[in-house]
């Protein structure tokens, strides 16, 4: 009879050979993209974030954590000459490659399943394209003026059981108060003003986007017990709106005496924006219509965006139901994403999934965090499930992107590595891989002089090793 120690032994034996499997087929993926590997000094880490934006005119009013950066898309259009055409985002967030290629006179069409980044992006082109002298005065008044002050209605706002209590009583009332008041405006003002609010709410509230979920401030009162979170200063509501409207108006206008909306030669390009989740609305386009793309999907990081956007999506009218029909459309990147039946879908893509069953580094990784979950040391049992949908469902975008793009034309990509109990995922070179088998040729994987940490839930186990994080440049044969 085997006793605990040797079945103990026994089990570390198994683990130790599966990540030996792993290592080995690590580096011989790793040597095969070798020679496309650039470490590229100039792609510096606000550049491929959001940091670069926070000073730049219209990009900087609403603090989306997760997008790139306008200068990023500058950056690679110049360096690879790409200079006009029509190009494709399939997961647009706030739009930033969607105006950063409209700003280069380059038609965009852009993917988006959140309210929120759907909601940014469609007042973007109101402002761009409908916004009048008498409705920028208008905005102007409602800073000066405080209209909503004086407003005696009130429209209740809609709490989800993961925003309850996000605001003071006082800065709920103006919430409620001021949107309220906006429904008296024409549509165009109105969107304005609701895209203002959005972009204030996190300063506001008790709450901090922390990725995985909102972090509570200890003032909210929620949480306690737990170890003590203090998010600095809480804005006042009179107070960030009014200045959130005067920095909209400053990027507006090029000067406070002359305001000029529209100019005489208007060279930017046209943007279009589809309304849900790429796996959905890609199939439906047309084959060899782009001329680039470039995008950065969400990372197999457990982030949750229906939760750090929690309260945008309440205000936007999200219910409950909503919000978990919303979380099983995103591509898999949560431990609560259900498998998703992707030839139901689209039953061409038996050719991604085949590439995917047999991509033996990526079926190693999910042979062992299967065996991870079944001895019960995963910290969350839905992690293997989350991977497996990750890089199925990405197969089948890759898929997809080829088939729209026309021939010699390049997609972007920029995403991170990641690593779960132990072991690392080489997301780069596995989806790498699959596109190459897709028909893609790897021009380059542009990685970032100073590798990123580890991710939070394994920083404790194992440490601060440093995982690569890329921007991929494959081109359609």
């Amino acid at each position: 009879m085997l006793s605990l120690a040797n079945v103990s032994n026994s089990l570390s034996n198994t683990e130790s050979h599966s990540l030996g499997e792993i290592e080995n087929l690590d580096t011989c993926l790793l040597q095969d993209f070798e020679s496309k590997f650039v470490v590229q000094s100039s792609l510096t880490r606000p550049l491929v974030s959001f940091q670069a934006n926070k000073t730049r005119p219209i990009y900087r009013w609403y603090k989306y954590k997760e997008a790139f950066s306008a200068s990023l898309v500058e950056y690679l259009f110049q360096q690879y000459k790409i200079t006009q055409g029509r190009i494709l985002d399939p997961f647009a967030g706030s739009g930033t490659a969607l105006f950063a290629c409209s700003g280069l006179g380059i038609n965009a069409d852009g993917i988006e399943l959140l309210p929120i980044g759907q909601q940014i992006i469609n007042t973007k082109i109101l402002l761009d394209t409908e916004f009048s002298i008498e409705d920028f005065q208008r905005l102007k008044a409602w800073s000066e003026l405080k209209i909503w002050k004086s407003f005696e209605g009130r429209i209740a706002l809609l709490e989800l059981r993961i925003t309850q209590g996000a605001y003071s009583q006082i800065t709920k009332d103006a919430i409620e108060q001021y949107f309220a008041a906006c429904q008296e405006e024409n549509i165009k003002v109105k969107q304005v003003l609701l895209l203002a609010l959005l972009c204030i709410m996190e300063s506001i509230s008790y709450t901090r986007k922390d990725g995985q979920y909102l972090r509570w401030d200890y003032r909210s009162g929620r949480g306690l017990g737990k170890k003590v979170f203090n998010k600095g200063e809480i804005l006042e509501f009179d107070y960030a709106i009014c200045n959130k409207i005067d920095e909209m108006i400053g990027d507006l206008a090029p000067s406070t005496q002359q305001i000029e909306l529209f100019p005489t030669e208007n060279n930017q390009g046209k943007i279009h924006l589809y309304n849900g989740s790429c796996l959905e609305v890609m199939p439906h386009l047309g084959e060899c219509e782009y001329d680039a793309i470039i995008t950065s999907p969400p990372y197999c990081n457990r982030y949750d965006y229906t939760r750090t956007y929690a309260l945008e999506l309440a205000l936007l009218g999200i219910s409950e139901k909503e919000l978990v029909k919303l979380r099983q459309e995103m591509l898999s990147c949560t431990v609560e994403n259900r498998p998703k039946d992707l030839l139901s879908i689209n039953s061409q893509w038996t050719t991604a999934l085949t590439f995917a069953d047999e991509q033996k580094l990526l079926q190693a990784i999910l042979k062992y965090l299967d065996n991870q979950k079944a001895q019960g040391i995963l910290n969350n049992n839905g992690i293997p499930r989350m991977v497996r949908g990750y890089f199925y469902e990405m197969a089948c975008i890759i898929q997809e992107c080829f088939r729209v793009l026309k021939p010699g034309a390049l997609l972007f990509m920029v995403n991170d590595n990641v690593r779960y109990a132990g072991v690392s995922i080489s997301v780069d070179i596995i989806l790498s891989n699959l596109a190459s088998q897709l028909g893609f040729i790897v021009e380059n994987i542009l990685v970032l002089p100073s590798d990123k940490g580890n991710s939070s839930q394994q920083m404790g186990n194992h440490g601060r090793e440093s995982l690569r994080k890329c921007v991929y440049v494959w081109k359609k044969l």
